[in-house]
């Protein structure tokens, strides 16, 4: 997968996500294992060929700091980009969400993302 003058696979960093974000450092998109999977892979496409920009899906769903778990629930996501002002500092996952809250919390906040 192209993109980028830097070229860092997730498979570099053992992420399943990788955020996205233009020559200003703001946030573009969010590409995840699974679009490759699914929109590359699954269709017959050559990986190398592919930008990371040809896979975007309009705007990312993000969020400060904050209402993390009202947001995850909401949209339906497991990992959120985590902005500061327009500069991206991290990405929120459900697995860290998973880590900070008890076991009652975090299985509503699974069963609410998972359902439709």
């Amino acid at each position: 997968m192209t993109g980028g003058a830097e070229r860092v696979g997730a498979e570099d960093l053992g992420v399943g996500a990788l955020p996205t974000c233009g020559t200003d450092n703001r946030l573009k998109g969010i590409l995840t294992d699974r679009d490759i999977v699914i929109k590359v892979v699954g269709v017959g496409k050559n990986p190398s060929k592919v930008k990371a920009g040809d896979l975007a899906q309009g705007e990312a769903v993000t969020i400060g700091a904050d209402d993390v778990l009202r947001t995850m629930t909401q949209h339906k996501v497991r990992r959120l980009p985590l902005i500061d002002g327009h500069d991206l500092v991290g990405v929120v996952a459900l697995a860290d969400v998973a880590r900070a809250l008890s076991d009652p919390k975090f299985g509503d906040l699974v069963e609410a993302i998972s359902t439709d």
